[in-house]
């Protein structure tokens, strides 16, 4: 039965490619991930085999770069899920590569749920799985219902799953909010409450986690009606004391895209230049920006709290316990950025990369201009293009009629941060390049360039001369980075592991005062390895201050892992005869051991397969020689 269900299905598929004209073809957007999923990653329609599920380790890695989005999203989460459990929907919360890190189901369909592939740690990209619901918004970035035999692959034919996508305030792109099923009424109609429901809960998480990221800067919340700024807004706008706009939700993009033609800089460009003083907080003021009118109420801007190493807020006499690496590479770093020399910070994940480029920033000459950050990683390589580099009006399907600044032309005169540079394209490697050198950046569709002054500060895990060696990066852009590289040690090296962690204590009790460590907490943190480096510590100590109601934290309030000095565990080894080491075996021999064929013919990145032979222990032979 099953066999005939996946032989029509693949039947179906073909017939629609072959003549979308003559048959009852699914909407657009469907038919054209159909067709990249047949032709670009040559997937198989009549798979039945489930989705690829991290390992405890991928998935703790991918849980702890998301910490702060997953974090905001818990609440909603669980809200959403009472909404839709009785009529047995599960909800899942995807990052912006694909992959579930945090999903609610109830008990009686927790096994149906498992069977689907609908749980934690399953990777739902389109050049894996085909048409599915979190690929559909990972590609189009717009809410979306793949219904049945919309899927692809048969094996989901029986789902129905509803998602839509969760924006940063710079407008990349979080991850998605899906409501799926494993089982429900063939008529599409049926889903058009749980449509609402998705795309009403994704924006309140867009704009919870909006509040939290923009929490040390001004914000405008904003409404047509004014009854609805406490509880709803739908505008919301974030500036800095300068008045530099620093973050704006996409109803508010869109508005300043209608009424002005372009993204503004500055809060100025909108209501004047006495705009900053003259908003002031908790007035509910009626606003208007060309031939809109809302009402407007501006929250002032609050603490920070969780910077990792508090290594910018100048002046700040040194603390004779910090870790003397760290500040003396911070005060090297500082010489060498402001004469503009581009800075690479490398280091394990969770050491801090992010926060050292902060520093950089906001320690320098460009202080108080745009800070522009974009991890390479975290993007689909048809998205980061466009994100970067901007595109020209009608470039591509899908482009804004206007045209789009890219995050260089927006970081200009202030410094762009890549994180994780070591997992961009090769092409745009070579683009990135003319940056470098030339002082200019050449948007996507577009013969004119434009100049930019821009400081670049990137940083990776990755050892770029492994990258180089294996073709996956530039050698010559290697060149222009490697003149200032800065490693950040791991944790368990720092002979400020204490000192640091009672900073940590501090920021995350704000005023209150913070409570003390107990000697057996001290001796656990020296004992603890951190893989997860100052990310782990910090959560330790979160989770330590919830559970602490008195002046003392003691070995009772820390983790288990911790309190029995277990490390964490270790990636599972894979199967040694699993499914997906025959399939990359067979792919091998067919395309006589290139990596690049079978990469393309697994629907995966050449970076990808090298890393799935290292997990099954495959080894290529002749390396030199085998693209």
């Amino acid at each position: 039965m099953l066999s005939t269900q996946a032989r029509y299905h693949a039947r179906a598929i073909d017939q629609a490619l072959r003549a979308p004209l003559r048959t009852a073809s699914p909407p657009g957007r469907i038919l054209d991930s159909w067709r990249r999923s047949f032709e670009q990653y040559q997937l198989d329609p009549g798979s039945l085999r489930g989705p690829r599920i991290l390992s405890r380790y991928e998935l703790r890695q991918h849980q702890q770069a998301a910490e702060d989005f997953l974090r905001v999203a818990d609440g909603e989460l669980g809200a959403l899920h009472a909404r839709v459990e009785a009529a047995d929907y599960c909800v899942l919360l995807a990052d912006a590569q694909g992959h579930t890190l945090d999903y609610r189901v109830s008990d009686r369909l927790d096994d149906e749920c498992r069977r689907a592939g609908l749980y934690l740690g399953t990777c739902w990209s389109e050049q894996e799985e085909g048409t599915c619901g979190v690929a559909a918004v990972l590609t189009d970035r717009a809410p979306v219902t793949v219904h049945k035999a919309d899927h692809f692959r048969v094996a989901f034919t029986g789902l129905t799953c509803t998602a839509a996508p969760v924006f940063a305030p710079s407008g990349e792109l979080l991850g998605v909010l899906d409501v799926s099923a494993p089982r429900s009424p063939d008529d599409r109609r049926s889903q058009l409450l749980i449509q609402q429901f998705t795309r009403d809960s994704a924006q309140r998480i867009e704009n919870a986690y909006f509040m939290h990221s923009a929490r040390g800067d001004w914000v405008l919340c904003g409404h047509a009606q004014a009854s609805y700024l406490d509880t709803q807004p739908e505008l919301l706008l974030a500036w800095d004391q300068s008045g530099r706009l620093t973050g704006l939700n996409r109803p508010a993009r869109q508005l300043c895209l209608a009424q002005l033609g372009y993204l503004p800089q500055r809060l100025d460009e909108l209501f004047g230049r006495d705009a900053p003083a003259r908003l002031q907080e908790d007035h509910g003021e009626p606003l208007r920006l060309g031939d809109a009118h809302f009402h407007a109420r501006v929250r002032a801007p609050r603490q920070r709290l969780g910077m990792v190493i508090p290594l910018v807020r100048e002046p700040r006499a040194a603390d004779p316990e910090e870790e003397p690496r760290v500040s003396q590479a911070l005060a090297t770093a500082l010489r060498l950025y402001r004469h503009g020399l581009p800075i690479l910070v490398t280091g394990e994940t969770g050491t801090g990369k992010e926060v050292f480029a902060r520093g950089l920033h906001q320690g320098g000459d460009r202080a108080g201009r745009p800070f522009v950050a974009l991890n390479c990683a975290a993007l689909p390589e048809s998205l980061i293009e466009s994100e970067l580099f901007g595109h020209a009006a009608g470039a591509f399907t899908g482009a804004q009629r206007q045209g789009r600044d890219g995050l260089i032309v927006a970081a200009d005169g202030g410094t762009l941060f890549l994180d994780e540079i070591g997992d961009m394209p090769l092409a745009l490697q070579t683009r990135l390049l003319r940056v470098l050198a030339e002082g200019e950046v050449l948007p996507v569709g577009s013969a004119q360039p434009r100049r930019v002054d821009v400081r670049l500060v990137c940083a990776t895990h990755r050892d770029l001369q492994v990258q180089v060696a294996a073709g996956l990066f530039r050698e010559d852009l290697l060149y222009r980075l490697n003149g200032a590289v800065f490693q950040l040690p791991p944790l368990r090296t720092r002979a400020d592991r204490l000192a640091l962690a009672r900073r940590l204590l501090e920021e995350e009790c704000g005023k209150r005062p913070a409570p003390e460590l107990a000697p057996q907490v001290q001796e656990a943190i020296l004992a603890h390895d951190w893989p997860g480096n100052v990310r782990e510590l910090r959560n330790v100590l979160r989770y330590a201050c919830a559970l602490c109601d008195g002046a003392l934290i003691t070995l009772d309030h820390l983790p288990v892992s911790l309190r029995m000095g277990d490390a964490p565990a270790a990636e599972p080894p894979p199967e040694i005869d699993s499914p997906e080491r025959r399939a990359i075996l067979a792919a091998l021999v067919r395309h006589r051991w290139k990596a690049i064929p079978t990469a393309r013919a697994l629907g995966m990145s050449r970076a990808t397969l090298y890393r799935r032979l290292k997990l099954h222990g495959i080894a290529m032979p002749h390396r030199q020689s085998e693209d």
